[in-house]
């Protein structure tokens, strides 16, 4: 006879999705909060765009036009438009601006937070929903808007907990990639292959090293595992232009816009680059950002085929542990740059725009990393139940706690076994229990028991810390409030 009970579902989520728990959720709200004054303070207005996007409106964004439904989220409603889960938050926001020109500021200066998906294989650390947060000028051409994202940049590292010599805000710019490959003689729409696998090369130099790098502007380069690269083709006098642009940082934002003028000296584009960055290293100086924070490096060429003129990078120079045990640099936690004709799709006009986004995951795992996270994470102040009768009681206690501003709650489960009551407090992370069964009632009394210091004492606190502050002390009703504020160091 055939089985007919229904089929349970499975609990668990779809591939390269996760659940986020109370102390997750807490810790990366408070940094989007934080970065959210930082955006806030420097005259950005929030916006929240929806979620679904149509496939058309996403356009060149997608990774795959010709297939909607690969790398997006995406179905067909009917006979109508494919619709997509937003792939990111600049999208949406290249809509927004074509949609509302008329009725949004020139500029329109704008702050973006939330999930974004991407219908891409999962990996460990790698998954298909994420939360990006980004800030974005529209409609100006001026390179301070540049420089002004730059150093908001700097900022919103330091508001979450990032100190000064940890991080670093490194700028380029497309054009000077573009002088370099013109003085090289990889202009031109033919030299394209050359190009890109020059892009790639560059943005290995800190794995390969220069002769490394020298191989893929070469011939090719074959591996450890004895797999070939095919390289790029250039001849020596060729690959040492590239390697020189590559080296050229000095110790001085100055020295390194030098070298870079001198290696650009034949191209126009170039030149016009390097002008940039000296103005955008003035502004960031005269607001007293300096080397220290923010530098001038020709290594940053990721994403320089979106970009069309600056573009930055934050990278985190702390090192880490990796799974195998090894030290390494953190690395990259932020990044954007100038990507002008973002609107240009849906009105026809150019509109220039700059923006970065910040990658809260990975920024959240640096601070965790290093055990920094600022986020209060402690659970409620739980009050017992020691009489079913006497709930009333209890209620107006944990009333007064929440009137007085103080997370509170009572133990709403089976009271019957108090020991389970205190294992739930443990597992809430709850900093202190209350306590008033029917002989401290007819007192007037309460018992506060320190969870917290508790724990402390049991594995290791010595006798005189235990004299300093018991982790449990009896107090009278009427002074619950106070006394609760002062366990909790308020």
């Amino acid at each position: 006879m055939a089985n007919d009970k229904p089929r349970r579902p499975r609990a668990e989520p779809p591939k390269g999705f996760r659940d986020y728990f109370g102390a997750e959720v807490t810790e990366r709200k408070a940094m989007l909060d934080a970065i959210a004054g930082v955006y806030h303070r420097y005259g950005f207005d929030p916006l929240e765009t929806s979620a679904v996007e149509t496939v058309e409106a996403l356009g060149k964004f997608l990774p795959d036009v010709d297939r909607p439904n690969e790398g997006v989220f995406a179905w067909q409603e009917d006979e109508a438009d494919w619709l997509a889960l937003r792939y990111d938050l600049t999208a949406p926001l290249a809509r927004v601006a074509a949609q509302y020109r008329n009725d949004l500021p020139s500029p329109y200066r704008r702050y973006a937070m939330g999930p974004v998906w991407r219908n891409e294989k999962p990996g460990p650390g790698r998954f298909r929903q994420f939360y990006q947060c980004d800030a974005d000028t529209v409609g100006s051409g001026s390179v301070a808007a540049d420089a002004e994202i730059c150093a908001m940049l700097a900022d919103a590292l330091e508001v979450v907990g990032i100190p000064r010599g940890d991080y670093v805000v490194k700028v380029n710019n497309r054009k000077v990639l573009n002088g370099v490959m013109e003085v090289a003689g990889l202009a031109g729409d033919d030299k394209e292959a050359e190009r890109g696998i020059v892009l790639r090369a560059i943005d290995k130099i800190d794995r390969l090293g220069p002769d490394g790098v020298r191989a893929l502007l070469g011939e090719g380069r074959k591996d450890e595992s004895g797999d070939f690269t095919k390289g790029a083709g250039l001849n020596d006098a060729q690959a040492q232009v590239v390697l020189d642009f590559v080296h050229a940082t000095a110790a001085d934002n100055e020295g390194t816009i030098l070298k870079l003028m001198a290696l650009v000296s034949g191209s126009e584009i170039g030149q016009q680059g390097v002008h940039e960055l000296q103005e955008i290293a003035s502004l960031l100086a005269a607001q007293g950002y300096g080397p220290d924070r923010i530098v001038i490096d020709p290594g940053v060429v990721r994403g320089l085929g979106y970009y069309t003129g600056p573009v930055y990078e934050a990278e985190l120079t702390f090192q880490i542990t990796d799974e195998k045990g090894r030290p390494r640099n953190f690395g990259s936690v932020a990044g954007g740059g100038r990507y002008d004709g973002l609107v240009k799709r849906f009105t026809g006009q150019d509109v220039p725009a700059t923006g970065v986004s910040i990658g809260v995951d990975r920024l959240l795992a640096a601070l965790q990393a290093k055990g920094r996270s600022r986020a209060d994470t402690a659970g409620p102040v739980v009050v017992t139940v020691m009489d079913r009768d006497r709930m009333a009681d209890y209620m107006a206690m944990v009333g007064d706690l929440r009137q007085a501003g103080i997370r509170a709650e009572v133990y709403l489960g089976n009271p019957k076994n108090f020991g389970n009551q205190l294992k739930y407090a443990d597992k809430r992370q709850s900093p202190i229990a209350i306590i008033q069964g029917g002989n401290e009632a007819a007192e007037g009394k309460v018992i506060l028991k320190d969870l917290i210091l508790g724990a402390k004492i049991a594995e290791s606190a010595t006798l005189e810390e235990w004299k300093d502050r018991p982790a449990q002390v009896e107090v009278p009703r009427a002074d619950l409030v106070a006394a609760v504020r002062k366990m909790l160091g308020q």
